[in-house]
């Protein structure tokens, strides 16, 4: 069950048998139907996952009551709520399942002690975190310079095998913009 996680750190940093044991001993194997949340915004609860299975999307709920998709994370991707994972702050974002889903899950506190057991997983927490900022960084970009019509088309080339199962109301919450914007743009391409 736990494969996909080794072979995504194996793919930058080699582990020995022993090594994975300590990997397996910290995380945590978590169920999540469909709607059910991982991290509930403004909580003190926040952990680093691994998807095995599903999908999710990060979103913050504005003071309005709308909701603001900044990514979606599908299988053997990493997710967390940097800054509330790192400094222990209330968590900015909800995290939540939008299909049956299994992750792997570990806290601050393990991740402490996995450093301490298997130091060469630093250079891997290094790497993971190098992802998230260029991947934040991007999307920042992509949202500052590009058309909707671009960000969808980038997306379905990329996720062509999950675009369905993300629902019109969060993919135009993604994109930034209105239903009807979005069945416009779906119509064009």
């Amino acid at each position: 069950m736990y494969k996909p996680l080794r072979l995504s750190i194996e793919r930058k940093i080699p582990l020995s048998d022993e090594e994975w044991e300590f990997v397996v001993e910290k995380a945590e194997f978590i169920k999540l139907k469909k709607n059910e949340y991982l991290q509930i915004q403004d909580s003190n609860s926040s952990y680093e996952g691994f998807i095995l299975k599903g999908t999710f999307k990060t979103y913050i709920l504005n003071d309005n009551g709308t909701e603001s998709v900044i990514f979606f994370s599908f299988e053997n991707e990493w997710m967390c709520d940097l800054e509330s994972f790192y400094h222990q702050k209330p968590t900015t974002y909800n995290i939540k399942a939008i299909e049956d889903s299994e992750i792997l899950v570990i806290s601050k506190a393990n991740k402490m002690l996995l450093f301490e057991q298997v130091p060469k997983l630093i250079q891997f927490h290094i790497i993971m975190v190098e992802k998230a900022n260029i991947a934040i960084q991007q999307r920042l970009i992509d949202v500052l310079n590009k058309t909707s019509k671009q960000r969808y088309l980038e997306f379905i080339d990329k996720y062509p095998h999950k675009v369905e199962k993300i629902n019109n109301r969060n993919l135009s919450s993604y994109l930034g913009v209105s239903h009807e914007f979005l069945s416009k743009i779906k119509r064009t391409v």
